[in-house]
Formats: structure tokens, C-alpha cells, sequence
């Protein structure tokens, strides 16, 4: 069963691009853990959207995104991240589809 992570954060505008450059060193990370399948970031279109930035990833399964989340690497750089921004990060399953 594939899971996807979601984080939606609030962050102020000056400092996204801040936050995407911490974001590319752990999406860098987080491609080489074991179960990773895919990673985006969406940027919002609108400068008053609450939620500036959402992360989307995709992982073989609950334990494996959890895993590759306690990298001390990934810890410390989540860390730092948290200086700018707040996020609100979950794992979900699909529950219904349409194409």
C-alpha cells in the first residue's frame, strides 16, 4: 500500500525561499531512503493563502516514511525549518479515485 505524506505550511513570504533551499537538502536526503517513491512542493498562487507551501510525497508505507524521518540529518534540518516556518505534516491513504 503506497501512503502519502502531506505538510502544509505557513511560512511568511520573505522567507519561502529560504525554506525551499532547506527543502531541496531534505528532499536530496529523503530520495536515498529505502521505500521513497516521489516528492513536490506547490507553491500557492495567491500571497494571502494561509498555507504558502504544501509537501507531497509519496512512500511504499507508514514505516518507511517514518524511518527515513529520524535520519538525524532529516531531525535537524526539520529543525532548523521550524525557525520560519509551521507545518502540519500527516500521512494518508487513498479512499476513492476517478479518473
Amino acid at each position: 500500500m503506497t501512503v502519502t505524506f502531506v505538510n502544509v505550511i505557513e511560512i511568511p513570504a520573505d522567507r519561502i525561499d529560504e525554506f525551499v533551499e532547506q527543502w531541496r537538502a531534505r528532499a536530496r536526503i529523503m530520495r536515498a531512503a529505502p521505500g521513497f517513491r516521489d516528492v513536490r512542493l506547490h507553491r500557492a498562487l495567491l500571497p494571502d493563502a494561509r498555507f504558502q507551501l504544501i509537501n507531497v510525497a509519496h512512500w511504499d508505507s507508514v514505516e518507511a516514511c517514518q524511518a527515513a524521518g529520524l535520519n538525524p540529518a532529516v531531525v535537524s534540518s526539520v529543525d532548523e525549518a521550524r525557525q520560519v516556518a509551521t507545518a502540519y505534516p500527516a500521512l494518508y491513504e487513498v479512499i476513492a479515485e476517478y479518473h
